[in-house]
């Protein structure tokens, strides 16, 4: 069974820093690309970062550029979402899902698209003050 699990969610000043982790199970990270969104109050959800463990591409979306940073613990079994130089416009909850990808072509135009992902944890929220 596909599990993921968010956390690290939490209250912090504008500037500050803050490290969600998703801790996946019962699938090989490898072939799944875990992306990372986020839903603000009485707005969309949307894509924040995206990564794979095999050497497919890492995106962020443009507002958290140079200030997110995405990875996977050797083991694989988690993803981290390092957040620094936190915006009180980072505000939201914030969701960790999977795709399964084949390995083949990209999924630079793919990632955003939230059908694509079939397995979702629960949000963890994050709150920046100013």
């Amino acid at each position: 069974e596909v599990q993921l699990q968010a956390c690290g969610g939490g209250l912090v000043q504008a500037g500050g820093s803050l490290r969600l982790s998703c801790a996946v199970s019962g699938f090989n990270l490898d072939d799944y690309v875990i992306g990372w969104f986020r839903q603000a109050p009485g707005k969309k959800r949307v894509g924040v970062s995206c990564f794979s463990s095999s050497g497919g591409g890492t995106y962020y979306t443009d507002s958290v550029k140079g200030r997110f940073t995405v990875s996977s613990d050797d083991a694989k079994t988690t993803v981290h979402l390092q957040m620094d130089s936190l915006k009180p416009e980072d505000t939201a909850v914030y969701y960790c899902a999977a795709a399964y990808f084949s390995g083949v072509g990209d999924y630079f135009y793919t990632w955003r698209n939230q059908e694509w992902y079939k397995d979702w944890g629960q949000g963890t929220q994050v709150t920046v003050s100013s």
